[in-house]
Formats: structure tokens, sequence, C-alpha cells
């Protein structure tokens, strides 16, 4: 007997690690394997495959990438929310969809998902809810009914100490910027039907660019049920129904909500407001008129480099990555700042990250600069021995280099506080150290886009612009001296 291929799936799954293999990893009875199919088959049908973008979570719906024939993104564990935040507005003319289960969006992601569908963002979430923790052993999740037993709740979900079951639909309805928020189940036929028209609906509201749908599906877990499939199924009708109740809670169709399953006066349904129109990310990223900012040229021939800069917050060192970084644009290069920072801002140590190259850069993370700047002593201990060989560490000279840094590594100390000190301004040490940049020629910048770009930090204050170029001037003169 030939086999029917399905629609929207791949022909063999040998991502799975198995040859020719044509069976998913899901347990037999489990609803994700249902849920699969009609989420490929209205892909198919719809003809939305190549113009979909699925975000596949953790948990028993991490493999979906190994199934749907269609663009994926895999998100770390309770993030797919905030991942298909930046597809959809990377990508707004895709189709986005979030696949995520209980504990994923239920748990740890639950801000992620709750904030998503507050701003009303262009994707729709797959929400599967089988009451518990699924792949990694059957724990308690946030909708775990009441007396179900789970391996953490053994004697069954007591609510004194565990709280009441999480219903997600409930709580979304509460916004104003979802326009589709339903809940059904795929515990036997008719249901399946009934869920495949909803995942329809919602790959129709996001093929309109209509904003943010919710589906939430429930669906039998055998294994961690400890039931045979049939026995799933029926808990799933008449104890999770029960507690979960099926239904439409709003569907923005002419700009009118529908009423919620638990039959709410008219009065208390909430408006949907107009579906927000969101900047795409270039949009975001998009330099503002008025400012001359070139854009970078690809160059093969200029290396890569990587900086970190370091100290206390309030020594400026930010801006001074960002000013390296400015200046790096000004010569048509690639170049990112990444900063970090926390309550560190206010005093403790604070550090960024810049690189330049004159080729896309893959990834702003620094883990072995090329240049180090310090300003406390934290920050050498922290860095000096992440700096590659035949690097440059510049240290202000208050900062005790008792631990000689790596083979291979050249060591200046400067007198950056002392100096900024000295000429009277304390808060210009970062200008010291720019000086300092300037003089060993360690960043591969011509000195004129480094001063400009120093300018151009003082935009807001046009009265220190003359003060720092005088500054930087003094510090010149004195490291010659």
């Amino acid at each position: 007997m030939a086999i029917i291929e399905q629609k929207g799936m791949y022909g063999e799954f040998p991502r799975c690690g198995k040859a020719h293999a044509r069976t998913t990893h899901y347990c037999p009875g489990c609803g994700h394997g249902i849920i699969n199919k009609l989420i490929a088959e209205a892909c198919a049908e719809m003809g939305l495959q190549d113009s979909t973008i699925f975000v596949d979570p953790v948990g028993c719906g991490v493999f979906t990438y190994y199934y749907w024939d269609a663009a994926h993104v895999s998100a770390a564990h309770g993030r797919a929310s905030a991942a298909a935040t930046g597809v959809c507005r990377a990508r707004p003319d895709a189709v986005t969809i979030a696949y995520q289960g209980d504990g994923d969006l239920g748990a740890i992601g639950f801000n992620n998902a709750f904030q998503a569908a507050s701003r009303g963002e262009h994707f729709g979430c797959i929400f599967v809810n089988n009451s518990l923790y699924g792949m990694t052993g059957g724990q308690m999740a946030p909708t775990t009914l009441e007396g179900e037993k789970t391996t953490t709740t053994p004697f069954g979900r007591d609510p004194s100490l565990t709280g009441h079951p999480l219903h997600v639909c409930e709580v979304f309805n509460q916004l104003q910027a979802p326009t589709y928020i339903a809940r059904v189940s795929v515990a036997d036929t008719k249901r399946i039907y009934a869920c495949k028209r909803a995942i329809r609906r919602v790959l129709e509201i996001q093929q309109k660019h209509q904003g943010y749908a919710l589906l939430e599906i429930l669906a039998p877990c055998p294994t961690n049920f400890r039931m045979d499939a049939m026995k799933a199924a029926k808990f799933c009708m008449e104890e999770m129904e029960r507690e979960f109740p099926l239904g439409t809670f709003r569907d923005l169709e002419n700009g009118v909500a529908g009423v919620a399953p638990t039959a709410h006066p008219e009065s208390d349904v909430l408006a949907v407001k107009p579906v927000p129109q969101f900047p795409t990310c270039n949009d975001l990223f998009a330099v503002p008129d008025g400012i001359d900012a070139p854009s970078p040229e690809n160059d093969p021939a200029v290396p890569e480099r990587r900086f970190k800069f370091a100290g206390y917050g309030g020594q400026g060192i930010l801006s001074l990555g960002i000013c390296v970084a400015e200046a790096a644009r000004l010569e048509k290069r690639h170049s990112l700042w990444f900063p970090s920072y926390g309550p560190e801002q206010r005093g403790g140590s604070a550090n960024c990250s810049v690189v330049v190259s004159g080729t896309p850069i893959g990834s702003p993370a620094v883990d072995h600069p090329d240049v180090l700047v310090c300003m406390n002593q934290p920050s050498y201990e922290r860095f000096a021995a992440d700096v590659k060989p035949g690097g440059t560490i510049i240290v202000d000279e208050s900062v005790p280099t008792d631990v000689p840094p790596p083979a291979g590594v050249t060591l200046r100390k400067v007198p950056a506080i002392r100096l900024a000190e000295e000429f009277g301004v304390p808060k210009a040490a970062n200008t010291m150290m720019l000086a300092a940049l300037r003089k060993y020629k360690v960043t591969g910048l011509d000195d004129a886009s480094l001063e400009t770009a120093l300018v151009a930090s003082f935009k807001k204050k046009p009265q220190l612009v003359e003060k720092n170029r005088e500054l930087l001037r003094k510090a010149e003169a004195a490291f010659d001296a």
C-alpha cells in the first residue's frame, strides 16, 4: 500500500539521526504529533510554507524543524515569544509563528509572552497545554490541575502550597492589543477538525498582518499521565476541559471582539484597540534625518579588531567605546558597540565591547580583545588575562599590575586620571585615554576620525567641544614630554 506523503512536512526526517525515518520522536498518543500535522497541512494548503518562519521552543516541540518544511529559528527555554518579536520585526513580510508548551510559556517564558501580547506584536503563538512538563519528566507546570499527580506533586497539586492552575487565555484576554484568542483541543476527531480551523485562522491573521494571535491547544500526554492513549484523551476532555473551557475569547473581525466562553456580560467584553503598527528593525536602527552617516563599505583588507573598555561607572568608559566605534563608522567601516553594566554604572565596574572590521561583523561579543583599556583594578584583574598575544593593554597608572600581562601582550601605563585632575577636569579621564589610543596607534583608525568622534559626543553640550579638544592636545603633549 502506498504511503500518502504529508503536506507541509518533509518526506523523510533524516535530521533525527535515522536514515529514511518516517516517524516522529513523539510518544504514541501525544498531542504534539497531531498538532504538527495540522499546522503543516494548513501552511501547505494556504501556500504559506515559503513565507512562514517558525520559532521553535525548548520542550517536546523542540524538534519541529525535523518535520516542518519551512524556515525555523530555535529559541532558548521560555524565549520563543521574545525571539518571535525580533523575527517579525526583522521580517515584517513573513508569517511568524511561535510554538510553545505550557511549561515553556506558562512558567519561565510567561512575561515574554504576556508582554508580546500586550504590545500586539505581529506574530501568532500556538500554545500547547498538556498540564505538565513533558520532556523533562512530567513535573508540575503552572497549568497542572488541582489534585493532578505529577513527579513533583505525587499526592496531587495542592493549591494551598502551589496555587491554582494558570489560565493563560483568560489572563491574555484582559489585554487590549491581541486580535485573536482561542482555546481548542485535539482529544477526538471533532475537536481536531475545530483545531485545524483555529490554526488556519491564526495563519490567516498573520498572512494579513492583523496583529497578535494566541491559540491554546489542550493536548494529551499519555506517558506522563501514566495512561494509555484512550484514557489520556478522555482525561483531556473530562478533566482538562472542565478547568480550561474551550471556545473563542475574541476574534477581531471588522473591529469587533468576541465574547469569552465563560459567558461574561456584554458590557465586560474588552474592545480591541487598533492593531499597532511597529517599526521594522531597519526602521529602528536607521540613522535619523539630518545626521551624516556614511554607509560601511566592505574591505577584506581591513582586519577585524576587538576592543574592551572597562572601569568604574562615571569615568566615561562607555562613552570612550562609543567614540572609537563612531570613528570607525566615519571611516566607512563596520562597527559594533556593546555595553555591559547594571547598578555598576552608578559607581561599580562597567565595561563595553567594540568590534571594528572591514567586513560585516558576526557577533558583538569580545572574549579576547586586541586592545584592553582599564581604568580600575577590578577591570584589569578580570580582563587582562584574556588579551590576545600581540595585543595591547592600556591601563591607568593608579591601577596595580602586580600580575603581569600574558606573554606577548604589551602593557602601557598612562596617567589618565592624574592628568585629568591636574587639568582641572576630573571627568575627562576618558579623553586622556583617547589621547593614549592615538599616541600608541592601536586602533587602526585615523587621529582625525577619533577627534571628530570625540567632538560628536558633545553635540548636546557644545560648550564642552573646544574644552575637550584642548584637553586632548594637552594630554598628547604631556605623554610626549
